[in-house]
């Protein structure tokens, strides 16, 4: 289970169903490619010497880790398929370099020495269940402690919406306790969008919590996919949804079930 895929689940189990189990296709949006190359510029500016990750440079990467990401993932130039002036190619170009720029009014890269980039990272809870991620920056200070670093192109969410936002870095402080078995000193937000860093400094019983909420989707998960019972959860987030076409609440029609289908009579002696 990866924090993604959790939030999918915990937002609506059948978009859940539609990625992993079905694996519909879903076309790129700029926010989250932009969002990907920004994370890109930022994890490469610090290959250069510290009193050479600056602004200007930072901003000098975006064209050729946009070229990077075309190679990479050809469909994401579908974006900009119909603008064969190139305006608004160049405009979302800007905004990314702006995100970029701003990030140096919240953090000094010349004073950071992260001992980890785009970090993958992987463990396996008592219960069996493997958890995984990968995190964007963690930082260890001389006396050990773990910063752990993730950067949104995103605003900062309203207070009441804290929680949901923290639920992804208490996740990858859990897999760095189960693995390290050193908690985490600090989470950090870092929201490019609004400018703004949000922190949190968790204790071992947040992270227990976290690990017996995802235990509880996990088996929610698990039932869903015997029962084949995978229900919409309508929210405002419905209209960026890929699959509306094939959601029943837009008076769609799921694809074909490809699993095995476990009803309650199946479990009759």
């Amino acid at each position: 289970m990866s924090p993604s895929r959790a939030s999918d689940f915990m937002q609506c189990p059948l978009l859940y169903r539609f990625r992993v189990i079905d694996r519909l296709p879903e076309k790129p949006s700029e926010a989250a490619t932009r969002g990907t190359l920004v994370h890109a510029v930022l994890e490469r500016l610090f290959d250069a010497p510290a009193a050479e990750r600056t602004a200007p440079r930072a901003k000098a990467l975006v064209p050729g880790q946009w070229d990077r990401l075309r190679e990479s993932r050809p469909e994401v130039a579908e974006l900009f398929a119909e603008d064969p002036e190139g305006e608004r190619l160049a405009r979302w170009l800007a905004e990314a370099e702006q995100l970029v720029e701003r990030w140096f009014s919240l953090e000094d890269p010349s004073r950071l020495e992260p001992a980890e980039r785009e970090l993958f990272v992987e463990a396996e809870l008592d219960s069996g269940l493997r958890l995984r991620g990968i995190i964007d920056r963690v930082d260890v200070a001389p006396t050990g402690e773990v910063r752990i670093v993730d950067y949104k192109t995103g605003k900062a969410p309203r207070p009441e919406y804290a929680e949901g936002a923290l639920f992804q870095m208490k996740f990858y402080a859990l897999v760095v306790w189960r693995l390290k078995r050193v908690i985490p000193r600090r989470l950090q937000l870092v929201y490019l969008g609004s400018g703004d860093v949000v922190t949190y400094d968790p204790v071992r019983a947040d992270l227990e919590r976290v690990e017996r909420k995802l235990l509880a989707l996990w088996e929610a998960i698990r039932q869903a996919t015997e029962t084949g019972d995978w229900r919409p959860r309508p929210t405002k987030l419905c209209g960026w949804c890929d699959h509306q076409a094939h959601c029943p609440e837009f008076g769609g029609t799921p694809p074909p079930y490809p699993l095995p289908v476990r009803t309650a009579g199946d479990d009759a002696v």
